[in-house]
């Protein structure tokens, strides 16, 4: 049987990250193809983590800048190794590199950190982001080498794919849009959605680890919300996340319509008994899984360019998006009072789901590409020179800086 070995930045948590939801979907992909799954990470488990071993997936523990792992990922010999973000390809990379040179690398990058973190840091500073600043920033350098390193990096953005071919002049064949991807939604579905009359309420949804998220919710609190409530004064919004920080916690106005509601086990059952989904995101990158999900349950929603960036290049987004808060407002009290326009655009959500996300597409062309590279490794590698030269750079320098470690570490 084939084996494939991930290696988690965190235990994957499906009912609280877009990240865990994606990891989960990768990981059901490989075993609808008959691998062997094994998951290993250096984080803890949390409460709200994955029961990975009830789906037959055998869990390891690994230390980080320790030679057990190098027995480890010998004795397993995994035919592909799937990196969660480029972080943990640096810290294990190598190591496949050289005690497994035949096992295909795979980084999954979930979104690219570094644009994230460039769009965060140019709206700290009130700087106009642009790609040449993303550019040139060490983030971005060390995670376009984590890619160049790999044998293939799986993007969810359109917008990022363009980024790396057109902005960095990496070759395609490193490169594959993968998004989040889902079971198409049936007209049988749909017509079990609660209707417009039968819903109220806005909603918003957000992990408080994601720094876009709490961004985007104290944004919305003290910008867009009293607008609304200007116009709509019995409007409530009930926010949904798990670790909401203090500061989330303490916007919590019941008065004020504004209600701060924690983590929800059942979001899907929220979502489809709420009128209208508030994203006002203002940086990050990658694709925006409490969007999806709006689309999954019937819920339109209104956002931000940054919200709808690279989910699906042929949709016009315009109906749902407002960058300037009085926009904000108004789409949001039009799209919560007008049925037609409410009906048209959670038509068109479906529209895109199906077009877009479907899960078969998605998933034959990943094994597609991955049999076409595992059948000839060395030719596929050999079109990569950028990426031998720095995997060499890397054996000369974060190798033996990890072999210092372990010496100190067995001293102490």
């Amino acid at each position: 049987m084939k084996k494939a070995l991930f290696l988690g930045y965190v235990w994957p948590e499906l009912k609280t990250t877009a990240a865990g939801h994606r990891m989960m979907q990768l990981i059901q992909a490989f075993q609808e193809q008959q691998y062997q799954i094994t998951f290993a990470s250096t984080a803890q488990p949390t409460p709200y983590s994955h029961d990975l071993q009830a789906l037959d997936i055998v869990t390891e523990p690994i230390a980080l800048n320790d030679e057990s792992f190098d027995t480890f990922i010998k004795t397993l010999a995994p035919d592909v190794v799937i990196f969660d973000r480029f972080m943990v390809e640096e810290q294990f990379g190598w190591r496949v590199a050289e005690y497994l040179p035949q096992a295909i690398r795979i980084l999954n990058t979930e979104d690219l950190h570094s644009l994230r973190d460039a769009r965060e840091k140019c709206l700290k500073e009130t700087k106009k982001f642009s790609q040449t600043h993303w550019l040139h920033t060490e983030k971005t350098k060390r995670e376009v080498a984590s890619i160049y390193r790999s044998d293939l990096s799986l993007l969810v953005s359109t917008y990022e794919m363009d980024l790396l071919i057109n902005h960095v002049n990496m070759h395609k064949s490193l490169l594959m849009h993968m998004p989040l991807f889902y079971e198409a939604v049936s007209e049988q579905t749909f017509k079990n959605w609660p209707s417009f009359d039968e819903r109220q309420d806005f909603i918003m949804v957000g992990n408080g680890k994601h720094a876009p998220n709490v961004d985007a919710i104290k944004h919305l609190n003290k910008y867009i919300w009293p607008l609304i409530r200007k116009q709509l004064p019995s409007a409530r919004i009930q926010c949904y996340g798990a670790y909401l920080p203090q500061q989330v916690k303490e916007l919590h106005k019941p008065k004020a319509g504004f209600i701060v509601k924690g983590w929800v086990e059942d979001l899907p059952g929220v979502m489809q008994h709420a009128r209208v989904q508030l994203a006002p995101l203002r940086f990050g990158a990658g694709i925006k899984g409490k969007l999806l999900e709006s689309m999954r349950n019937g819920l339109p929603f209104i956002t931000t360019s940054i919200g709808v960036e690279g989910m699906c290049d042929e949709q016009d987004w315009s109906a749902s998006l407002a960058d300037e808060p009085e926009e904000f407002a108004n789409k949001a009290v039009s799209l919560y009072q007008n049925q037609r326009s409410w009906t048209k655009i959670q038509l068109e959500g479906i529209a895109v789901l199906n077009r877009c996300f479907a899960k078969e597409r998605h998933s034959q062309r990943l094994f597609s590409v991955l049999a076409d590279i595992q059948s000839n490794p060395t030719a596929h590698r050999s079109q990569n020179f950028i990426g031998a030269m720095i995997q060499q750079q890397t054996m000369a320098s974060t190798k033996y800086m990890a072999k210092w470690i372990e010496a100190k570490n067995r001293k102490k």
